[in-house]
């Protein structure tokens, strides 16, 4: 069951739940914590396994009229079985509602990690673009891979 989470309490809850549950994307304790502490006040959706989290992704607005998917995650037993494209749906038709034009997700770029090759082959499928490429945002070792849409 998914449903859109309005309690900040919940939304840290729930990211940490989710994100210490994938080392292989979220092991850098720093970003984490910075992930679980952002989720405030964002728009916010998560998917339910009966009552635990089994996915979780939340927005950011990054301009007047573009929004960030700043972080997404699924948890790997539940992976490819629709929730992440779920997840994305229902924030993309609501950040369109809200009256944001584009979206826009960074990732780290294609042919660097296989698990962030299938998170780029997924941005791909639910419909983003490849727009740029910056080699030395995080670091030389995660060049960062900017997706957009227009929403």
């Amino acid at each position: 069951m998914m449903r859109e989470i309005t309690d900040n309490t919940e939304r840290s809850s729930i990211t940490r739940k989710v994100l210490e549950a994938l080392p292989d994307w979220f092991a850098v304790k720093e970003s984490r914590e910075e992930y679980i502490k952002n989720s405030a006040d964002k728009i916010f959706f998560a998917e339910f396994d009966g009552d635990e989290p089994s996915g979780f992704l939340y927005l950011k607005e990054t301009g007047k009229e573009t929004v960030e998917l700043a972080v997404m995650g699924v948890l790997k037993d539940h992976h490819r079985s629709g929730i992440g494209k779920a997840l994305f749906e229902a924030a993309k038709a609501r950040a369109a509602a809200e009256g944001y034009m584009f979206m826009q997700v960074k990732t780290v770029r294609m042919g660097m990690y296989e698990d962030y090759d299938a998170t780029n082959r997924f941005y791909q499928a639910v419909g983003f673009k490849e727009f740029e490429v910056f080699h030395d945002l995080w670091d030389e070792a995660n060049p960062c891979q900017i997706y957009v849409m227009a929403l």
